[in-house]
């Protein structure tokens, strides 16, 4: 799969949240979405970046960003990770990888000197019309809201 960038239309997807509830792309319509996508809750780094988004999130609301987590961790793992971190913000349970994989954000890791499949690390910014205006893939785990915050 070839990674998006940005011009490109974000792709279209649909899961479920740590509540069970549905949520989708469509759900964002007319609104600017931080998709961040990281590989397994309650883990140090996936912890470091979303509580750098936590600690931030009411600067990127007021600047207008809606906010989505996706993993490919299971409901009840992504409500704990939130319950954990007291997260104002939902996060996608992708136990199939169907988002991961359409976003291009599956694929091959090095860790310790061994391959292995997992999540890319990566943060898209879908506009209000679903086009993708920013693609972060090189994400400062302790450092990723001011990242963000930087470019807007």
């Amino acid at each position: 799969m070839t990674p998006l960038k940005v011009g490109d239309k974000a792709p279209s997807f649909s899961g479920i949240n740590e509540k069970g509830e549905p949520v989708s792309l469509s759900d964002f319509s007319g609104k600017k979405l931080i998709l961040f996508f990281y590989p397994k809750a309650n883990t140090p780094g996936c912890t470091a970046e979303a509580c750098s988004l936590r600690d931030h999130y009411s600067v990127l609301r007021e600047k207008g960003f809606e906010m989505l987590g996706v993993s490919p961790d299971n409901e009840k793992g992504q409500q704990k990770f939130i319950d954990n971190y007291q997260f104002p913000f939902h996060l996608l349970a992708d136990k199939d990888k169907e988002v991961v994989t359409l976003y291009g954000v599956w694929g091959k890791k090095k860790f310790m000197g061994k391959e292995h499949m997992g999540v890319l690390r990566t943060t898209v910014v879908i506009d209000e019309k679903g086009v993708i205006e920013r693609v972060f893939d090189k994400v400062d785990t302790k450092e990723h809201a001011q990242q963000i915050l930087e470019t807007y």
